[in-house]
């Protein structure tokens, strides 16, 4: 049997290999090898606007095997904790990226670009914001340190083999045959991608230090209690010992890629303990653009110097990232058994109950938070959505509008309204929801929500021709170039474009076409186009 490249699973192992080959660092922890130093050739081999460009790659990738959970809010909290971090760093004018998987295994990555993903099971295991915050702030290190780009010439020897491993295992399994061929394939890819992963976010003992005190100080400067370090570290330490039995090959991926030890452990307990506690700190601005306009302290918060939301965050994450709906209501029907649900947990069981399809049962258990906490945006935008959801659409729009109004850059709270008049369709709801997305049209050009949003709205507007471009722009986000060539091009035989349209769609098929060319080029083609 001969490899078929077209089949989806080999299609994506050689998608990969384009940022693999060189985004992976090195996978040194039982090595002796020195590492290069700082501007030697591993600096020369990819320039800033080149490693922004392959963590782009990555994140596209991810999203296009729907690893990423793309909220509005979680991703507003969390671009709020990472980029205040990130301005207190070594590197304040290094750009980031924060994003968030929806996988429940603890487990956190920086590379290229300054792209660091966190998944679901990390912010699941915290108790307070500052331990997402000291997690955030040691991959920011690796970051700002150089770690990342240091393990590129590695890569570069090592990216091809895991590759050719990943790529053999399919074929073994696709060679079995029956139904349970695509299984044992996505087996092969989960252990392929476990293990270039791996390789992407190993470190050597000296980088886990380094990432360790330099976090430590970005965290302290944040305003984040120092602590929350060796904290977080004791508390997944123990939580191996009582759920993993000390398996290996059932430890966090977090904890076998940062090997946490006693020493590590006092080691950030002694430097905590010469540190400024966060409290100390105030709290940021709400000037600052990459926080939300209504930031403020609530009760929800179990960070004094903190977002105030890592409550909320949190059981949004838990309720997005169960397998579904009914599974997240039992999740937190049990929790109730065990004792009885605290704020934050009621607006999860609340978001469980209105995902489940039981707006009037989500509103019961929402209401007395409103009426407790009545200017909370988090709980104003569930409310909304719950009341359209069960038809009670005069008091939806009054809601909505309230807070489009007073907020309307803020980009939850339109993307939230937006979605809600998009699900209604008709032509006004549609023109409605172009009307306030627009004002967000000039920071949205990488946001694939937005255009996802936007092209709905244009559809139900009967605007066909922005419809389709941001259609195409969302296709190529969400790491699917090729199809959204194939619709900018048939755009593009429109009679009815403008000498401004024409030129867009021109300038973006110019710039995705280098993309396309390359993967096909390495033999990979978007199957669904129907091409041989």
């Amino acid at each position: 049997m001969h490899a078929n490249s077209s089949h989806p699973l080999l299609r994506f192992a050689l998608a990969v290999l384009a940022t693999v080959a060189i985004a992976a660092p090195l996978d040194a922890q039982n090595r002796s090898a020195k590492l290069p130093d700082i501007g030697s050739s591993a600096g020369r081999v990819l320039n800033p606007a080149q490693q922004s460009e392959y963590g782009a790659m990555t994140l596209a990738q991810l999203r296009h095997y729907g690893y990423v959970l793309d909220d509005p809010l979680l991703e507003q909290w969390l671009q709020s904790v990472g980029h205040r971090l990130a301005a207190n760093s070594d590197k304040p004018k290094q750009d980031f990226n924060f994003f968030l998987l929806k996988d429940r295994q603890i487990n956190a990555f920086a590379t290229l670009g300054g792209y660091i993903g966190t998944n679901a099971g990390l912010v699941l295991a915290a108790t307070r914001e500052d331990q997402v915050a000291s997690v955030l702030s040691h991959e920011i290190a690796h970051v700002t340190q150089d770690h990342v780009l240091r393990g590129v010439e590695r890569a570069q020897r090592d990216s091809v083999p895991i590759l050719l491993a990943m790529l053999g295992a399919i074929m073994v399994a696709q060679s079995s045959g029956g139904n349970s061929s695509d299984d044992a394939s996505m087996a092969a890819l989960s252990a392929g991608q476990a293990l270039m992963y791996q390789r992407q976010i190993d470190y050597t003992r000296d980088n886990e230090a380094e990432a360790d005190r330099i976090g430590m100080q970005t965290l302290s400067r944040g305003g984040y209690d120092p602590k929350a370090m060796a904290e977080f570290f004791t508390t997944l330490q123990g939580w191996v010992r009582a759920n993993q039995g000390g398996e290996r090959e059932r430890t966090p991926d977090y904890l076998q890629t940062h090997p946490i030890t006693v020493t590590r452990i006092s080691e950030a307990k002694e430097r905590a303990s010469t540190m400024p506690s966060g409290t100390n700190f105030a709290a940021p601005t709400t000037s600052n653009p990459a926080l939300p306009g209504n930031l403020r302290l609530s009760a929800a918060s179990l960070a004094p110097a903190g977002t105030g939301e890592f409550g909320w965050a949190r059981e949004r994450l838990r309720v997005f990232s169960a397998d579904t709906p009914a599974q997240a209501v039992r999740e937190y029907e049990g929790m109730r058994l065990k004792a009885p649900l605290d704020d934050a947990q009621r607006y999860g069981l609340a978001l469980a109950r209105n995902e489940a399809n039981q707006p009037s049962a989500a509103i019961a258990e929402l209401a007395p938070l409103l009426e407790r906490n009545p200017n909370d945006t988090w709980l104003q935008l569930a409310m909304g959505e719950f009341e359209a959801r069960a038809g009670k659409k005069v008091e939806a729009d009054a809601r909505f509008q309230k807070l489009v109004d007073r907020m309307p850059r803020n980009r939850p709270v339109v993307l939230t309204y937006a979605k809600v008049l998009g699900e209604r369709g008709d032509a006004a709801s549609g023109k409605k929801a172009q009307a306030i997305l627009r004002p967000l049209a000039a920071v949205a050009s990488d946001d694939p929500v937005y255009q996802e949003t936007f092209g709905r709205a244009s559809d139900l507007a009967g605007d066909p021709i922005r419809a389709g471009e941001a259609h195409a722009e969302a296709e190529y986000l969400n790491g699917r170039p090729e199809r959204a060539l194939v619709q900018l091009e048939n755009l593009k035989k429109r009679s009815d474009l403008d000498y401004y349209a024409r030129s867009r769609i021109d300038a973006r098929i110019d710039a995705i076409t280098p993309t396309v060319l390359e993967l096909h080029r390495q033999g990979v083609k978007d199957e669904s186009l129907g091409r041989n």
